[in-house]
This record gives structure tokens, sequence and C-alpha cells, in this order.
């Protein structure tokens, strides 16, 4: 039986996964594949370092060379993350005619295009399914399953940093800081867990959705996105009493204007099929034209869901080595149309967008503030559905809480810059938009 060499850069949480999975399924893996798969190499910082893997017959190295420039390995497997040297990496182990397997989100959706065009010149497959939903596989239902169809939009929850935080402050009532704890405890939260809170991890997954659904590519930092570090108790409650969760929602839209794209948190209501996803978990609801609404759930991190997705592009680019699958059916999967090159846009500015909103002012308890409030409201267009007030506390501020209707985005944000330069304000305002109706099953 033939083997193909397998070269891996990185041995964290997902490489871990990857080697453990290979090894546990390596004759079922042998079998579809028609080969043998054989990790040669692991780069890694610390070759001295306690593993909990077994490593088999590959060697540890510090040295990239042992793996980007040995002739005998021909599926290069990125692990390391961030942007450099990663790419550097991968561009390598490309010019050497190796095909790469990577589940770095960050490095595609700032650097993919550079990537895919060395890859598409020499023939070579990039896969990336774990880079986006973990485990769950996402990106080939979009590329295959929806192949004959035409997606309109997608809806997600593809952070599990901020799913779990703001799920145990549902559950708990606790304060974001204690939920951001819980969930470096639980290892769902990295040291430094910004790019997650901030929204900056689901802007490169939402981007590299948009390549796949809509085959646009998208500058990530082009893409609007709040995070989730404003959200307190008091947010989480009144939602509560009113029927809705809170959610951090990466959206994408297209139309005859353009691609709509954006993160940011968003109240959901209980009866909505992402309101039940909890802890760590991911979910994507898909609008496509012919299909209507699809769900895609799953575990969207740690070492084995990840590893799952790794590896199972690795079968993939084996089969296609082995000439089990044609470069069509594998090298191009995962982008929109194999050959085409896809355009690159900037996401719609967000003034045109429609919705509901929760506002949360935070004044002293005086005659006159809710009339000054409501009034500037008022002079940009923003009509008021309902609004209540917190019971005062002796001469504590108190939180006036509006539900607006559904007005343009920039209604509401130029009513809010005015509001900011009221001196009554004891903090700025909090605003949460509400899930679009249409979206409501």
């Amino acid at each position: 039986m033939r083997t193909i060499a397998i070269g891996v850069l990185g041995l964290g949480n997902v490489g871990t996964g990857t080697l453990q999975l290979l090894r546990d399924n390596r004759d079922a893996i042998e079998a579809r594949v028609g080969a043998r798969l054989d990790v040669r190499a692991v780069l890694v910082r610390d070759p001295n370092k306690p593993r909990d893997v077994e490593l088999g017959g590959a060697r540890l190295t510090t040295r990239p060379a042992d793996i980007l420039d040995d002739p005998e390995i021909e599926i290069v497997v990125e692990l390391i993350g961030g942007l450099d040297p990663a790419r550097d990496h991968v561009l390598r182990a490309l010019r050497a005619g190796k095909h790469v397997v990577t589940a770095n989100k960050a490095l595609l959706a700032e650097r993919g295009e550079q990537i895919f065009a060395e890859a598409s010149q020499r023939g070579l497959a990039v896969f990336f399914e774990g880079s986006v939903a973990g485990g769950t596989p996402l990106l080939r239902s979009l590329r295959e399953g929806l192949a004959s169809d035409r997606i309109e939009a997608l809806t997600g929850i593809v952070n599990g940093t901020s799913n779990y935080i703001l799920d145990a402050m549902t559950r708990t009532g606790a304060r974001y800081e204690d939920a951001l704890r819980a969930a470096q405890e639980a290892g769902y939260a990295e040291a430094d867990p910004t790019l997650d809170v901030d929204g900056s991890d689901a802007a490169h997954k939402l981007a590299l959705l948009a390549l796949v659904s809509f085959g646009v590519r998208v500058d990530p930092g082009a893409i609007h996105r709040e995070g989730v570090t404003g959200i307190d108790p008091f947010d989480i409650k009144t939602a509560d009493e009113l029927g809705y969760v809170i959610k951090s929602l990466a959206i994408a839209r297209r139309s005859a204007r353009g691609v709509s794209l954006r993160v940011h948190p968003t109240m959901v209501p209980k009866t909505h099929v992402l309101a039940g996803v909890h802890g760590s978990y991911n979910a994507c609801l898909v609008e496509s034209r012919a299909l209507g609404r699809s769900l895609y759930y799953g575990r969207g991190a740690g070492p084995m869901p990840t590893g799952v997705a790794v590896v199972s592009d690795v079968i993939e680019v084996a089969r296609l080595i082995t000439g089990r699958a044609s470069h069509e059916d594998a090298g191009a999967r995962l982008l929109p149309k194999s050959g085409a090159q896809p355009e690159r846009v900037d996401p719609l500015p967000l003034d045109e967008l429609e919705c509901e909103n929760y506002l949360c002012i935070h004044v002293p308890n005086q005659p006159g503030v809710l009339g000054r409030c409501a009034a500037c409201l008022g002079r940009h267009g923003v009509s008021i559905k309902r609004m209540f007030q917190e019971a005062p506390r002796g001469d504590a501020p108190v939180s006036m809480v509006i539900f607006t209707e559904s007005v343009p985005e920039r209604s509401v944000a130029a009513a809010l810059a005015e509001m900011s330069t009221f001196d009554i304000l004891s903090r700025p305002t909090d605003r949460i938009r509400i899930l679009d109706p249409d979206t409501i099953d």
C-alpha cells in the first residue's frame, strides 16, 4: 500500500487532537484513502515539553525546513495560527509542491488571496474546513450540499467563547468578568481573549463564509463588529423578562445592491432556533433560494472537534493524491466555483440597515429627563415602541429602557451621537439590535 507523508506545523490543542484521530482511526482512514497516512515530522517550539499524545514514528523538530523542504512530505498541516510565520510557511509549502490543510481563519481571511492564487497556479489544494465552525462541516455543506442552490443569507453563532460567556450570564446572572473567567477556566477562552470578545474572530470567519457562500472577497477589517464586553446583567435580565436572549451573531446577506456583513450582540427571541444554542456550541442558519432555511449545529472549538475537520480535510487531499478524487472535486471545492477568481468587494455601509433596537439610557432620576431623551429620538425619526424605567434607588442613576420601532441605522446612530453630548448621562447609552423578524420561524 502506498504511503503519503504528512508534516504538521504546531502541536497545540488542535495538533494534539489531529494526531490522536489519525492514530485512533488509522484502519478506517487507510480503507477510505487507499494509502497509509504517515506523520513524519511535527514542528514545535520545545521538543522536550511533556505531551499527552502518542507520536508514533513522528519526530519533533524546531526547524520548519525539516518539513517544508522534505521532498517526501506531500501534505503540510498548518496549525500554528496567526499571520506570521504561518503565511510564509504555507507559501513555502505550496512552492515546494505540497498540498496544505489549515484551520487558520485569520490567515485565510487576511492573506487568502495570495495563498489561493499560489495554490491555483501550481494545481495544489488548500483545505480549511476547521477554520470556521470547528468540527461542524459548515463549509462543505455550503459548497457541496447547496451547490445547486443560491445562498442569500447566513445568520450564525460562530464564536464559542462569546456564546459561552453570554450563555453563562443568562443562566447564572453572572457579571461579564466572572463569566469570562469561567470560560478561561473551562478552556474556552484564551488568556488574552480580545480577538474573541471584540468580534474580530467572528469577522474573520464571516469573511470566509462570504467567500464560500457568495463568491466574494472581503477585507475582514471592513466588517462592522461590536464585542460583548459591554453587556451587563441588567441587559441580560431585561432581555429575559421580555422574551429574548442576547447572542453575538455574525450576519451576512446579499442583495442587488451588494453584500452586508456585520458582527454584534443581538437580542434573539426565545422562540428562535438560535436562542437554544448554549455553551461553546456554534450554529449557522442558512437561507437559500430553493431550500429555504437550513441549520448547521455542532461544537465550534476544542482539540477533538476541530481535529475532526482537519483530519477530514487531510483525507480528502490524500484521496486527491491517490486519484480517488479529481482536482475539481477536491482541490477547489471549498471555493465558490472552480477556476473563478472571487471578486473583491466592500461591504455595504450599515446606514440603510433597518431593525428594532434596545436602548438603555443611564440618567439621574429627575423630572424632564425622559422627555429630553424622547425628544432627541423624535428629532432623528426614531419611533418608540415601548419604554420603562427601573425602580429608583435613592440618588443613584437609573436605567431607562427604550425599545424602538424598526428604523434605519443612520437614524439611531445620529440620535445616539446627539444624546452622547447630554450632560445628564452617567455613562454611554447601551444599544443592542433586535433580530430581524424576517429571520424568525
